[in-house]
């Protein structure tokens, strides 16, 4: 242990007292094959201007975002972050602040967080949102295991349209919990089969689980499979992508139960796939269900406004049989830059960032119609993501793509969907029409009917 600023009696003291003779006894548990036994292999010490210089170089083998046109999506996406965020973000308050315990040192946190939980509320038009999750996927899991304990029922229907990352999320929270996960297929033109899912959803239904837009990019029927869902006494929970909220009607229009979401697009980076930010936004009659935790405002002795914590449902805080959530902490710093981006952007911001990729998403894909071989797998309204077909497989279209500097999209061949030759694409409002007719050119010089091959 040459890292613990301790002595080797006062190690072998602390090793008396939990009860073994050496430290590597207490890693019995971790099977042989996987412990490493070799010596590393690092270089001598170096100043901390050669590591600077070293790591610079190692650095410029790197290619980042900013080197590629990005049309890559799947639950990620590379929208625009106003410089403003990071000068924001930076501040030591709030990069350093942790768990706001004490409301009467925390009070720029808490508020933070209060206009977070106002934002999305008014975003996706429901009640009551908590300070926020991990991530996407993990918010709609702790929606699952919210409904299972609401309803008190055996099942969970997921809708196949929800991205295959969160499906697996979702079965590892409910797994060990007598829940069965009942998958709907979708149909044929990329939305959740309405027949299929009417046949599915029972007595013995807690909760229906959809995405919209789901991850093809597809808008699903979201006013025929709402009385689908309630019919039956289950909960409706959602997926959504905040951006689309600009244009498309919000959860709470459709009467949603439980609606989340994933935030990286609200001013986070992609930065290899987190930290993130989960949306979980509720009705008020489910709120004490609610994981996580809920800033309030109030007024102190003195009639001051300030924030507390208003509500707290892990078991740490709480009897552990009362207990909804083992969410440990918040993603308050990205909340915060969420919080930040729909401050600078507003109503209209947003209406023009969505407006933007839904203009441009089309643009492409109809430029890409126009290529012999290639053709739209879907004919269903889309927000801004597609899926083309094409007459080569989609790992030689991002092969060849990256050469010129461009990420062509998602090869849906890794995913449990049974297309080959298919890829999904992504056109946020970054993507200029100079790099969408790029996209296009380089698509003809792959195609066997135009590249002469």
């Amino acid at each position: 242990m040459p890292f613990i600023p301790n002595t080797d009696d006062e190690q072998q003291e602390m090793l008396r007292a939990i009860g073994v003779e050496k430290f590597e006894d207490l890693l019995e548990t971790i099977p042989e094959d996987v412990r490493f036994r070799k010596d590393f292999n690092l270089p001598d010490p170096v100043s901390e201007l050669e590591a600077f210089q070293l790591l610079r170089t190692l650095s410029k083998k790197n290619k980042s975002i900013y080197d590629y046109a990005c049309f890559l999506g799947g639950g990620s996406y590379d929208h625009f972050i106003p410089a403003a965020i990071d000068h924001i973000l930076l501040r030591p308050e709030f990069y350093t602040a942790y768990t706001p315990y004490q409301p009467e040192v925390s009070q720029g946190t808490l508020q933070a967080i209060f206009e977070y939980q106002s934002m999305m509320s008014n975003l996706t038009e429901m009640d009551v949102t908590n300070a926020s999750m991990y991530d996407a996927g993990s918010a709609l899991a702790e929606a699952a295991l919210m409904a299972f304990h609401t309803k008190n029922r055996p099942e969970i229907v997921v809708s196949r349209g929800v991205n295959p990352f969160y499906r697996r999320v979702i079965r590892t929270y409910l797994h060990g919990l007598q829940v069965r996960i009942h998958e709907i297929d979708l149909g044929r033109d990329g939305g959740t089969d309405l027949h299929k899912l009417k046949s599915a959803v029972t007595e013995n239904t807690a909760g229906v689980i959809l995405q919209h837009p789901n991850f093809f990019g597809i808008l699903e029927e979201t006013e025929e499979i709402e009385p689908i869902v309630h019919r039956s006494g289950a909960l409706l929970l959602t997926s959504n992508d905040p951006i689309s909220l600009g244009l498309l009607k919000p959860p709470g229009q459709y009467n949603a139960d439980i609606a989340t979401g994933e935030g990286q697009v609200l001013g986070n980076p992609l930065a290899f796939g987190g930290p993130y930010l989960g949306i979980f936004s509720v009705k008020q009659a489910l709120v004490r269900k609610m994981p996580g935790r809920l800033v309030g405002k109030t007024v102190d002795s003195e009639g001051r406004t300030g924030y507390v914590m208003t509500l707290q449902t892990r078991e740490q805080h709480i009897r552990r049989e009362k207990a909804t959530s083992n969410i440990c902490t918040n993603h308050a710093l990205n909340a915060l830059a969420a919080t930040v981006y729909l401050s600078l952007l507003g109503k209209q911001g947003i209406q023009e960032v969505a407006n933007q990729c839904v203009q441009k998403s089309h643009y492409l894909a109809e430029q890409i119609s126009k290529i012999p071989g290639f053709k739209l797998k879907f004919d269903r309204p889309f927000f801004k993501e597609f899926v083309i077909e094409a007459p080569v497989s989609a790992s030689l279209i991002r092969s060849k793509l990256k050469e010129i500097n461009i990420l062509a999209g998602i090869d849906l061949s890794r995913f449990d969907y049974g297309l080959e030759n298919s890829l999904l694409i992504a056109v946020t409002e970054k993507r200029s029409q100079a790099e969408m007719d790029a996209y296009a050119e380089g698509l003809k010089s792959i195609s066997p009917e135009t590249s002469g091959q």
